[in-house]
């Protein structure tokens, strides 16, 4: 087995995910401080990584078998192979496809933080959706979910995974600029610079009041997107870290 190994984790190197499947991946672990990718042969990757050979073990099987179930608030985040007998709304995602399996902070105190903001019949958006899970999440809850993603490869897998969970969460490729509004409720699973960025956008995804949930913050950078959104007459309701991650929720009003 030939594993390709990038420096970061799974936040920073979003990127390049959609590339590195395209190139033949056959599945994305995150390991302290790296992200490694599987591949069946060595190919030409012009990405800052090295190359490391494994032992020809059944590593697909490894990788299952070190999976683990997720609880996050109401919901438990498992892979199609995993058994639950637990009284949690189960939410099924094919892990390793795009980012978004609920074992990362940010995933998972976003995913606490939309049960405790979502009421039946709601319209929320999941930006960024990934795998769709936020916006699956949002679907199993009784509200009418919208998943946006740049990245084109990541929505037939967020549609897959919908279908799998039986909910009728939609999906499209596209950015801010393709949606209208008004939403209930925008959950952003982004890094810093582009919630901050962001921020007068946002603003205008909503009517008359709405929540905006936040993750995927790093502390030392949570200053930049509070000052933004602050500017753009947002009100702080709940702030929530993990590690080295911080997660944000606003009320706009």
């Amino acid at each position: 087995m030939h594993v390709f190994r990038l420096r970061g984790d799974f936040q920073t190197l979003d990127l390049y995910s959609a590339f590195l499947f395209e190139q033949g991946a056959r599945g994305l672990e995150e390991k302290p401080g790296e992200v490694w990718a599987y591949f069946p042969e060595r190919v030409e990757l012009p990405l800052p990584g090295e190359w490391l050979e494994l032992p020809d073990t059944d590593w697909l099987e490894a990788y299952k078998r070190d999976l683990k179930p997720v609880r996050a608030g109401p919901f438990v985040v498992l892979a199609p192979w995993h058994e639950w007998e637990g009284q949690e709304k189960r939410i099924v995602i094919e892990p390793g496809m795009a980012f978004g399996t609920g074992h990362h902070e940010t995933t998972r105190m976003a995913l606490e933080t939309l049960a405790q903001r979502t009421e039946p019949g709601m319209r929320v958006l999941d930006l960024g959706t990934g795998s769709g899970i936020l916006a699956i999440g949002a679907a199993l809850l009784g509200a009418e979910a919208l998943g946006i993603d740049i990245d084109p490869t990541v929505i037939p897998q967020a549609v897959e995974n919908a279908r799998y969970n039986q909910v009728e969460a939609s999906f499209k490729q596209g950015s801010l600029d393709d949606i209208e509004g008004p939403f209930d409720l925008v959950v952003a699973n982004l890094f810093a610079e582009l919630h901050a960025y962001f921020a007068q956008k946002y603003r205008e995804l909503f009517g008359v009041c709405g929540t905006l949930i936040l993750s995927g913050i790093l502390a030392e950078r949570e200053p930049i997107v509070r000052s933004a959104l602050e500017a753009n007459r947002f009100e702080l309701l709940s702030r929530r870290q993990e590690g080295e991650w911080v997660c944000l929720t606003y009320a706009a009003c």
